[in-house]
């Protein structure tokens, strides 16, 4: 008898993790599927140990990941049988690292394993995506599905895509005015003040405070590097512990404009994938533990634990999520609407909706001011610079009248 561990949804939605023996995991999911469960998972107990003995996961790329979804879609409707539209898809992909990871779902599929089984027992595919095939096995539509899955994604991709293209001008712009800054003070300066030195000239206050920074700049400015590198390094170390992830996230969240933005744009991206498992069938503890899962802050994850510890004991999600403290007013009142109503999912669409427009908005707005504060921050010290090493010159001249 094999030890698995499994993860299930009683009749009430209530999600359990438990440790049980038998023979096969399809021995253990149908006795549990006899018995009322909805089950989540079934993964070995020797795998879980070696995963997390194993470090960090591989990713996948996710654009090529829907593009096989897409196909693996158009296959199904076509009236293909699962296991032969994996054959022909798995023989095509040209990724690297999707290929093997599809060969083995085929494989475990052939053995007679659940195709949820199959993806999440590769710990690569995303929770929601597992979630979704889950919910499209039970309710015989793994195709629509699969489709509100596609669509999901693709917005999402958007949505991130349009960030990060904006974010790209601003942050070329930025480094190109530090470096600029690092050359007048270790370069420009110390050649001045090796003149200055030789004239013995007496040097006006905003000229010898220059100074004294050039050529100290200089003489550190490798040591300098070498402390940054390691405490970026040292930092970068401690934000990936959970209690650093947490602080940075409190940090991120009270920083001006940017912490607003931030925050709309993770409550945007639940409440996308919240509404998109609900719509397909998943019970509203088991959504709100994928939907969670799925986001890549901290801060929030622990905060939705919280909340769905409440849902569990019989309040209202509305009500849940409000206690969090994080959540947006007018997010919680639209939810709160969608619950009285009978329409959550469709109202957590129209919450996502509106926070990904309300973020394009202030991006927008932000980045426009951005530009103009760089340019005039840059003027204002190479300004500084040309009158604090040119006011030596100017006395000089005036003397020698």
């Amino acid at each position: 008898m094999a030890e698995f561990v499994m993860k299930y949804a009683d009749p009430r939605g209530e999600m359990h993790q438990q440790v049980a023996e038998a023979g096969s995991e399809r021995e253990l999911r149908d006795r549990f599927s006899q018995q009322g469960f909805l089950v989540y998972s079934i993964k070995p107990r020797r795998e879980i140990a070696g995963m997390a003995l194993g470090g960090g996961k591989k990713k996948i790329n996710l654009e090529k990941f829907l593009i096989f979804n897409q196909q693996f879609v158009t296959l199904i409707r076509a009236g293909l049988p699962i296991l032969k539209a994996l054959d022909l898809l798995s023989e095509r992909l040209t990724d690297a690292k999707l290929a093997p990871h599809i060969k083995a779902v085929r494989e475990e599929v052939k053995n007679g394993s659940l195709l949820s089984d199959a993806f999440s027992r590769q710990g690569v595919f995303p929770p929601i995506y597992v979630t979704s095939v889950l919910a499209g096995e039970k309710s015989g539509a793994l195709g629509e599905v699969l489709d509100r899955f596609i669509t999901y994604q693709k917005l999402a991709l958007a949505v991130r895509k349009k960030l990060v293209m904006s974010l790209i001008y601003p942050c070329l712009l930025i480094v190109l005015v530090v470096c600029l800054m690092v050359f007048l003070i270790t370069f420009v300066v110390p050649k001045f003040a090796e003149l200055y030195s030789s004239m013995s000239a007496q040097l006006p206050a905003a000229t010898q405070l220059l100074i004294t920074i050039g050529t100290t700049a200089r003489n550190y400015i490798l040591l300098g590097l070498v402390g940054a590198a390691l405490a970026a390094v040292a930092f970068r170390f401690w934000s990936k512990t959970p209690s650093g992830e947490e602080q940075v996230d409190r940090w991120r969240l009270r920083l001006p404009v940017v912490g607003d933005i931030w925050i709309k744009y993770q409550v945007a991206q639940f409440a996308r994938v919240l509404g998109t498992l609900l719509v397909g069938g998943i019970p509203l503890l088991q959504a709100l533990e994928t939907a969670s899962s799925s986001l890549g802050t901290r801060l929030l994850k622990n905060n939705l634990a919280e909340a769905s510890q409440r849902v569990k004991e019989g309040q209202a999600l509305s009500g849940s999520l409000a206690k969090t403290g994080i959540f947006p007013g007018l997010s919680i009142d639209m939810i709160e609407v969608g619950e009285s109503t009978g329409a959550l999912p469709q109202m957590l669409a129209s919450v996502a909706e509106f926070y990904e427009d309300d973020v394009n908005t202030q991006m927008t707005a932000a980045l426009s001011l951005i530009e103009p504060a760089i340019m005039l921050s840059m003027g204002g010290f190479v300004t500084f610079v040309l009158v604090a090493l040119y006011l030596p010159i100017f006395s000089l001249a005036d003397t020698l009248k």
